[in-house]
């Protein structure tokens, strides 16, 4: 079973409130899709996508879709006023050469050191990596946004990844949907509760250590 979309949208809120004014964004398909629809009011923000736009807006009304507008994971968007359009290499280059200053990603795995593995499985088809593994190395912030546990209720958030990695010490957050966990220093730091899970609920499915913040936020929206 999939998860909740009210969980999805709390997942990209919170993620929401890491972005601040005059921000380059880019955001992965799945949940960061999101995060423009819970984005303060006010904010001078250009999201980014992989295929080639900068400033896109939040998710078009069911029947006002442009089918020649979409995101990099295909799904509809709108645009801003002073967005563009190029090409994908610009797209990269903008990556490449550091000018992305947030990007939030899903994952398959994350070590407590912000090591990412979110490109494969082993023996299940995909068609690559795409733009992840650009953005973890030049993003000058990455926010992982993913399910605490996978569909066999293991733990993803790990001592090491057992999947192949995508870069190595980039990840800088962690929202799960039970928690938001920060990537200090190579150590992993709890932050935030999402109700109504509790702190032991959250270390008997989390696969590494991690230390706790004196005060631990308990989020209840």
């Amino acid at each position: 079973m999939g998860m909740a979309i009210e969980t999805r949208q709390r997942m990209a809120k919170r993620a929401a409130k890491e972005i601040r004014n005059g921000m380059v964004v880019n955001l992965g398909i799945g949940i960061p899709s999101l995060v423009p629809d819970h984005l303060a009011t006010g904010l001078g923000v250009m999201f980014h996508a992989e295929n080639g736009i900068v400033g896109m807006g939040g998710t078009p009304e069911t029947g006002q879709e442009d089918e020649n507008l979409c995101n990099a994971g295909g799904f509809p968007v709108t645009t801003l006023l002073g967005s563009s359009y190029f090409d994908s290499a610009v797209a990269f280059g903008m990556i490449r050469k550091g000018l992305i200053d947030l990007s939030i990603l899903g994952s398959l795995q994350v070590s407590r050191k912000g090591d990412l593995a979110n490109w494969i499985i082993p023996g299940k088809k995909v068609p690559g990596m795409g733009g992840a593994m650009e953005l973890a190395g030049k993003a000058r912030k990455l926010i992982v946004l993913m399910s605490h546990t996978d569909r066999n209720g293991s733990p993803k958030i790990l001592d090491e990844c057992t999947l192949p990695l995508t870069a190595l010490q980039c990840v800088d957050m962690i929202i799960t949907d039970m928690a938001v966990f920060t990537v200090e220093q190579e150590e992993l730091y709890l932050k935030e509760v999402f109700a109504p899970y509790s702190l032991d609920e959250i270390a008997s499915k989390t696969g590494c250590q991690f230390a706790i913040e004196d005060t631990v936020i308990k989020i209840e929206d």
